[in-house]
């Protein structure tokens, strides 16, 4: 017998797959088509386990929808601009497009042995000039119906990066990559008007079904639909032109709870005060050190500056409110101005204490009598309270209904109006950096800010660049940056910012459908292949990519290159888990951990230890991280087992959208596993012609294993699909059946294991005579008559254990079982002349006595 040999094998099997062009994805009216898509990669130039099995995934669904008749799409690409690559011009010379392509060729190279069936004829990098040049043509047609705009903004600044930081991009305050102290700072920027789809993006979320629920919620609450009150302050001892101070709240029932104002450091009230006041100039200085995201400005100190301003309020001209400038009120929400409830939010409450402000309750829990306040009284908003200063009197309400009744009293009483308002803001994508897409416009002193030519796209990034001076090179490129105007011919300049990496993957769903058009999409490839069937990725991008790739899919459409049944491009969506492994350290002299890789520690029955014998200490199961150093090569497991073997077992752990711990004595059980089908194959190939006694129930099992196997992948139980394999696979080892059947059902068995692992399914469906690839193969059909159990064996359980089981006919009466169980030896010899108190038989599954 030859023994299993994965790397000779999957090697042979991926050559024919690529001679016979089996994975090249071709429209065919004929046949439904099927879109599968996971996240691109980053270009980073190493594959992890993450990937394998994000991969596998999206590789499984494909295989198996390609046997089920479908034509499929399986593309291939890489998210392949941003800063990583300009920090490694930096760090270690060189150029960023040579670090991209390098990697993009490494990583490349680390995929392909994993047997993926991916249309690589579609391959493209979102660098490549190609892909940019249509994201520009897209950018001026966007700028053209209104999607696009210019304005001066407060942004979060990286003064090491020298660059503007989204910000998701701000961590604690800091850089994601430089680690230096953001600050905030204006400039002028590009926008994309994502808000004006809010309602619409936020509506068609209830239309995604095939979404998981939490990414729906997550996507909602960020869109943050509310209804409130638009009202104004009259102010007192302000500067001139600014009587008015203009307020947004959704809590307007707490507006006789009012103990302070508060505006934003970037308000135009505080900006005019910062030029005349040296106090409020060195304040406002420290507060666009903070980042300008809400959880940055949540995290912070909660600081303020008494403005010297004050309002009056509009119920009672007598009652007069300080104006703080606070650390805390976003700009770029609302109005840029707040009042604060202090009794009933707690970071109002935490300022009006430190302030020394009043904090008078607006409402009370029900049946209690109004007091001091240790802390905010925060009550769900369907939850009754009293109101003792309530716009209806002293009565129980709940919050919901005291808000509208408040917007009703505002509206009656000529203070302010009611306003539905979302948190979603307009996406900023200017990028003070060279390794993006050029952003398509010219600066001319006599026309102004104008699109580029058509004609003229692409603008292709120079080459020569260089890294040794902070900032952005494309300022200091005059042959690039100097052009002329497009509209009049004089001298002009380029626009030197780069699009947000997000708008890259924002539309390549779409170019997958034709990645070599000369137009950003093609008519009838997008019109056949869109929308995404299945999309497979990371929950950490359920937000800002998902939600930015659902509105340039509706510009796209605005803008004549998607069709109006693409604008929710993803019709089923799958978060998957992260894959696992312990942590190994040891320690240094003055105790710190040092992280060991898995490869050099050897595992005891006392403990762990280095191959020299240095005591380990093994930390808990996290997800892989090279900081830790708990990562798990690819490229070794494929070299040790073969990559059907890492496939199977990222599969078979865990339910796909939880995490996987990876275990190398994991790997090495499913390699025996797979050795032990090879050699079963092997045996069955070298059986005499013949029937055998068991016939029959080998096929039956085998449709069983037929219907069970397709209902898990069609339902993403891609580990239950496994269990169901393993099962047939010892019904087949000890089958009493003849060579036919045998041949029969190991056949069956390649193709419901090919998508899991394509290689070996290969070699064991040529080896039983199986016609063409199992790879093109029709996928096996359950007989609904084969389906049909003549007999089933019932497990019999006495007072909740079990203690024998009963073969009866599968359509036998349940008062039959009962006198079948009662005569059974086991059960006699158990109940030792006991009664019976009830008996329970539940039709083709199991008995229950109780005594």
């Amino acid at each position: 017998m030859m023994p299993y040999e994965p790397a000779a094998i999957e090697k042979r099997w991926q050559e024919a797959w690529e001679k016979a062009g089996v994975f090249t994805a071709t429209r065919d009216a004929s046949r439904p088509k099927y879109y599968v898509l996971e996240m691109f990669p980053y270009p980073s130039g190493r594959i992890h386990m993450g990937h394998v099995r994000n991969y596998t995934m999206g590789d499984v669904v494909a295989r198996y929808k390609a046997s089920a008749g479908f034509s499929v799409l399986h593309p291939m690409g890489w998210d392949a601009f941003g800063m990583p690559a300009e920090n490694a011009a930096m760090e270690r010379g060189g150029h960023p497009k040579d670090w991209t392509y390098g990697n993009i060729a490494d990583m490349r190279g680390q995929m392909k042995p994993l047997g993926l069936s991916i249309d690589w004829s579609r391959e493209f990098a979102t660098c490549d000039v190609e892909y940019y040049g249509q994201q520009q043509a897209m950018f001026i047609d966007m700028m053209e119906k209104g999607l696009v705009y210019r304005k001066n903004a407060v942004v979060n600044w990286d003064p090491v990066d020298m660059t503007v930081l989204a910000n998701e991009q701000v961590i604690d305050g800091k850089g994601w990559r430089s680690g230096a102290a953001v600050e905030r700072r204006e400039l002028t920027q590009w926008f994309f008007k994502i808000s004006d789809y809010s309602g619409e993006l936020l509506e068609a979320l209830d239309g995604l079904k095939d979404w998981p629920e939490k990414v729906r919620l997550m996507q909602a609450n960020w869109i943050g639909k509310s209804r409130g009150l638009q009202f104004a302050f009259s102010t007192v001892d302000a500067p001139e032109g600014f009587d008015r101070l203009e307020v947004y709240t959704t809590r307007p029932d707490t507006l006789l709870g009012a103990s302070f104002a508060a505006i934003s450091p970037d308000h135009p009230l505080a900006r005019h005060l910062e030029r005349h006041d040296p106090d409020v100039a060195a304040f406002v200085a420290e507060c666009r050190k903070i980042g300008t995201s809400e959880e940055a400005l949540e995290k912070a100190e909660k600081r303020g500056l008494d403005s010297g301003v004050r309002v009056r309020h509009p119920f009672d001209t007598a009652w007069e409110l300080p104006v703080y400038i606070a650390n805390f009120v976003l700009m770029e929400y609302g109005t840029g101005a707040i009042f604060g409830c202090p009794a009933h939010d707690q970071r109002d409450f935490e300022f009006a204490t430190k302030y020394g402000l009043p904090i008078p309750p607006v409402f009370v829990p029900e049946g209690t009598e109004e007091a001091a306040l240790s802390e905010a009284y925060v009550p769900l908003k369907s939850e009754p309270v009293r109101y003792v200063r309530g716009f209806a009197g002293d009565e129980v309400q709940t919050g919901a209904t005291a808000v509208n009744l408040a917007i009703d009293f505002c509206e009656s009483k000529g203070v302010g109006h009611g306003v539905t308002n979302y948190r979603l803001r307009d996406w900023g994508v200017s990028r003070q950096r060279y390794w993006g897409c050029p952003i398509p416009v010219i600066h001319c002193d006599t026309c102004g800010v104008v699109p580029e030519a058509k004609e003229n796209l692409p603008i292709e990034l120079p080459y020569d660049v260089t890294f040794d001076i902070p900032g952005n090179p494309l300022d200091r490129h005059p042959t690039w940056r100097d052009c002329t105007c497009p509209n009049c011919g004089a001298a002009a300049q380029r626009e030197t910012d780069t699009m947000d990496t997000f708008v890259d993957s924002s539309w390549y769903y779409a170019r997958f459908t034709a990645p070599h058009s000369d137009t950003p999409t093609n008519a009838e490839d997008a019109g056949y292949w869109m929308n995404v069937d299945q999309y497979i990725g990371g929950i950490e991008h359920a937000i800002l990519h998902l939600l930015y790739s659902r509105f340039f899919a509706r510009a796209m459409h605005k803008t004549g290159h998607l069709p109006a049944s693409a604008i929710e491009p993803f019709n089923a969506l799958f978060t998957q888990g992260m894959v696992t492994h312990e942590t190994y350290a040891t320690r240094s002299a003055d105790g710190r951990p040092v992280w060991q890789m898995p490869e050099d520690v050897v595992k005891h029955e006392s403990g762990a230890t280095l191959k020299d014998g240095t005591p380990v200490e093994v930390g808990p199961i996290i997800k892989m991280s090279k900081s830790k150093k708990n990562v798990v090569d690819p490229m070794n497991i494929i070299a040790t087992y073969g990559a059907d073997t890492a496939r199977w077992f990222v599969m078979s752990d865990s339910p796909p959208e939880r995490d996987v711990e990876w275990t190398a004595s994991g790997a090495e059980a499913t390699a025996k596993y797979l050795g032990r089908v090879w050699a079963l194959s092997e045996r069955i190939a070298m059986m005499p012609e013949g029937t055998g006694a068991e016939d029959d129930d080998l096929l039956r099992a085998m449709h069983r294993a037929i219907e069970d196997v397709t209902h898990a992948i069609e339902g993403f139980a891609f580990n239950k699909a496994i269990a169901k394999l393993y099962e047939f696979t010892n019904t087949l080892l000890k089958a009493k059946a003849g060579k036919a059947a045998m041949a029969e059902a190991m056949r069956t068995l390649a193709q419901l294991m090919s998508p899991m692992v394509p290689h070996l399914a290969e070699e064991v469906w040529a080896m039983q005579g199986g016609a063409g690839l199992v790879a093109q193969a029709a996928w096996p059909k359950a007989l609904p008559d084969m389906l049909l159990q003549d007999t089933v064996t019932l497990p019999i359980q006495i007072n909740g254990k079990r203690r024998g089981e009963i073969t009866v006919p599968a359509d036998m009466a349940a008062s039959e079982v009962e006198k079948l169980v009662l005569a059974d030896d086991a059960v006699i010899k158990f109940l030792a002349g006991q009664p019976v108190k009830k008996m329970i038989v539940v039709p083709g599954r199991i008995v229950n006595v109780v005594i």
